[in-house]
């Protein structure tokens, strides 16, 4: 039995290489996701044709079905979890209605899949050119705030630890320097400065300030 599973995919926009087609796709679990109303859009083929050959796919034993589908669950207010398809499915399904688009569309999935195990993300370019970014923008910034947050406590309880220490002297020349270290790895995780740096750019931007006042 394929049991529905919470929304906690990421979507990416794929775009025919004629602008024709748009279509969001779901990436979770290593793989890539569409519904059959995607696959009729993508392979310009009736909703019925596709479901035909998804049915003949399972049926023949090309593939498992439990492992190629997934109950996914859009919102909090729909009652009925959508049927999701892995890339499998998809490749196995652009063979057979004969599509040029399959292979683009595995191309470009498979471009988007190992960078996203090679990298741990991928990013919707489609999405951030599109006036801005919007809300997507806005999120991709709060996770990367996300991570250099979780950057700065990791360093906190470094020293935290160090303090603990049986030999701990904190006038010491080596805690001195191990507290310098750890402080610009601090600022760096925050601000992708070190704490000479900050100090810098700092300076040059009031001796600016002041050159615009004395001219």
């Amino acid at each position: 039995m394929i049991m529905p599973t919470e929304n906690k995919s990421e979507i990416i926009i794929f775009k025919t290489s004629d602008n024709t087609v748009s279509i969001d796709v779901r990436f979770e679990g290593e793989t890539v996701w569409l519904t059959i109303d995607d696959m009729s859009s993508l392979f310009e083929r009736s909703r019925s044709t596709i479901n035909e050959h998804i049915l003949n796919i399972f049926e023949e034993g090309e593939l498992d079905k439990e492992s190629s589908v997934s109950k996914i669950r859009i919102s909090d207010f729909s009652t009925k979890p959508t049927n999701y398809y892995n890339l499998d499915v998809i490749i196995s399904v652009g063979y057979r209605v004969k599509s040029l688009r399959g292979t683009q569309f595995r191309q470009w999935a498979t471009k988007r899949l190992n960078e996203y195990i090679r990298k741990g993300f991928t990013m919707d370019d489609e999405r951030l050119k599109q006036a801005g970014g919007g809300d997507y923008w806005k999120e991709f910034l709060a996770r990367i705030r996300d991570i250099r947050f979780s950057e700065k406590v990791m360093y906190r309880q470094v020293l935290d630890l160090y303090a603990t220490s049986v030999d701990y002297k904190p006038k010491s020349s080596e805690s001195i320097a191990f507290f310098k270290m750890v402080q610009n790895k601090l600022h760096y995780a925050v601000n992708r400065q070190t704490a000479s740096e900050i100090v810098m750019d700092s300076c040059i931007k009031a001796c600016s300030f002041r050159r615009i006042f004395l001219f």
